[in-house]
């Protein structure tokens, strides 16, 4: 009958004629965000938001850097690179692709309210040279300029001030502008329209200057993204032929999927980590029995709400086996040095109570966890198995599960005890973990995804240390070094690496990257 309700349910949401030759039609459970691209650094905007405003570089199917909108780059000397701009780019307005344009997205992206000066803060000042080439002066000597270069979207500077968008869109606190409904980028696709939680559009550019150089390999002209919350409704879709891809089925159905003459899955292993943040900072927490003090500060509750988890458990019950537990911070195993690899407090329930005893709560206290229930891989269902874990040690959680717009606002204001967090994507190198999200929050970049907001004056300089590193052996040796202390104060709780299957209607060709980024311009539709 469930299953019944659920393709009934997935006609009603999904009702139109059949998809036009060259039509895509893709889901998963959350929502975008907003078209400004330097809002929101989330994983289903970002997919989208690539299509349509391209970078100075992008990755090849082995996340390899290659030329994008820069043709090709060199080092000048120790704190200077110059970009070698390409030519006859337009933007989707017509106007031409300059210098200007690139100078303009960097300093916007480094502004306040950018969710990407993380990353900007720490490619430098870029400044033109003529109307094809842009030097970047960097802080120091950049060992990865280039992973810092790729996250940065470029939009059109005239567009933008004709619009009144020369500030990136305040996400956190709802801010509604042009930029964050409209685009005007150079990409493959146009952005065509936004309805929230309905649908969002996008069309073949047909003047995209990578269809001359061979690089849409794909016949897909036009994108239906369509958000649906209810996994039994989104999968209904699917086997009905009503969409053509999922990027998130849900891990109880993937061994039936695998039988259904209709869907094909696909899958591999993830470069995301999946942890709890816990908030650090302030004298009194939020949301806790507790009052006047923030129990954790507190290095042994810290150790004890670890001890609580049960990550083996989580795999085998709410992960079905699909996700590859671990202690590092640090996305992929092939990055995470050895050392920082198990956990840094075994799973002992005896131990937790001990612990939160010896911290002076023998009874437990209560507080909040904070989760996405539409971002994650089960996120709503790992937060549920967490409430029952550390309930057993006498920590009462109430569960506060949100939709990802909601859930991303209230982490950006801190508006939180513990929440459940997830870092990742296409860089591999420590430095794309240790400065956005484990390097105490200092106002300009650094920090910007610690939203734990803990502060360690040694990790910090351990940390600034491997930015201007330029000896690899060196900066492994720093980076190494950074993240123990990390480990060993439980400034996080690391839970697992995510495992990501992709359900994909027969007779469709799409490419999987452990990025979990959906290449577009590589798609196939029969």
């Amino acid at each position: 009958m469930r299953r019944a309700l659920a393709a009934l349910a997935a006609a009603l949401i999904l009702a139109a004629a059949p998809a036009a030759a060259g039509t895509f039609r893709w889901s998963s459970q959350g929502d975008f965000l907003t078209a400004d691209p330097h809002a929101q650094n989330e994983g289903i905007n970002n997919l989208l938001g690539y299509h349509f405003h391209e970078r100075l570089t992008a990755r090849d199917r082995a996340l390899k850097i290659i030329p994008s909108l820069a043709t090709s780059w060199e080092r000048v000397n120790e704190t200077t690179w110059r970009f070698h701009l390409r030519k006859g780019v337009k933007f989707h307005d017509g106007t031409p692709f300059t210098a200007d344009d690139v100078v303009f997205s960097i300093e916007r992206a480094q502004l306040p309210s950018s969710n990407f000066k993380t990353f900007a803060a720490l490619v430098g000042k870029p400044r033109r040279v003529d109307d094809h080439t842009v030097e970047i002066a960097t802080p120091g000597p950049s060992p990865i300029l280039l992973e810092y270069v790729n996250t940065i979207m470029i939009m059109s500077k005239a567009w933008a001030l004709k619009h009144g968008a020369a500030k990136p869109q305040d996400f956190k606190n709802a801010e509604d502008t042009f930029a964050s409904r409209n685009a005007n980028g150079t990409g493959p696709y146009r952005f065509v329209s936004w309805e929230p939680e309905v649908k969002t559009v996008l069309r073949k550019n047909p003047d995209w200057w990578g269809i001359r150089e061979g690089r849409f390999e794909g016949n897909v002209d036009e994108i239906v993204y369509r958000p649906i919350k209810s996994d039994a409704t989104r999968m209904a879709a699917l086997v009905s032929g009503e969409i053509d891809f999922v990027l998130d089925p849900p891990l109880q159905d993937i061994a039936r999927l695998k039988s259904s003459p209709a869907v094909r899955i696909v899958e591999g292993p993830e470069n995301r980590v999946i942890f709890l943040a816990m908030e650090q900072a302030s004298d009194e927490l939020k949301y806790t029995s507790v009052k006047g003090k923030n129990p954790l500060k507190d290095l042994r509750v810290r150790q004890a709400l670890y001890a609580a988890i049960d990550v083996e458990a989580i795999r085998a019950q709410v992960m079905r086996g699909q996700s590859a537990p671990t202690g590092s911070m640090v996305p992929p195993r092939v990055s995470s040095p050895p050392a920082t690899e198990p956990r840094a407090v075994p799973y002992d329930p005896a131990r937790a109570r001990k612990l939160l005893a010896e911290a002076g709560y023998p009874q437990g206290f209560e507080t909040q966890l904070l989760c996405p229930n539409n971002r994650y891989v089960n996120d709503e269902r790992i937060c549920t198995a967490l409430a029952a874990m550390f309930a057993k040690v006498g920590v009462k959680v109430s569960l506060a599960l949100l939709p990802r717009a909601q859930f991303f606002q209230k982490v950006d204001l801190t508006d939180f005890a513990i929440h459940l967090y997830g870092w990742g994507g296409a860089p591999t190198d420590p430095g794309l973990v240790l400065g956005p999200v484990l390097h105490s929050f200092d106002g300009k970049g650094r920090g910007d995804f610690n939203s734990g907001k803990f502060a360690d004056p040694e990790l910090d300089r351990l940390i600034r240390a491997s930015e201007v590193e330029m000896d690899a052996a060196k900066r492994a040796t720093l980076m190494e070094q950074a993240l123990q202390r990390v480990r060993t104060n439980v400034y996080t709780i690391p839970l697992h690496r995510q495992v990501i299957p992709w359900a994909v209607r027969k007779g469709v060709t799409v490419f999987h990257r452990p990025d979990n980024y959906l290449e577009m311009t590589w798609v196939k539709v029969p």
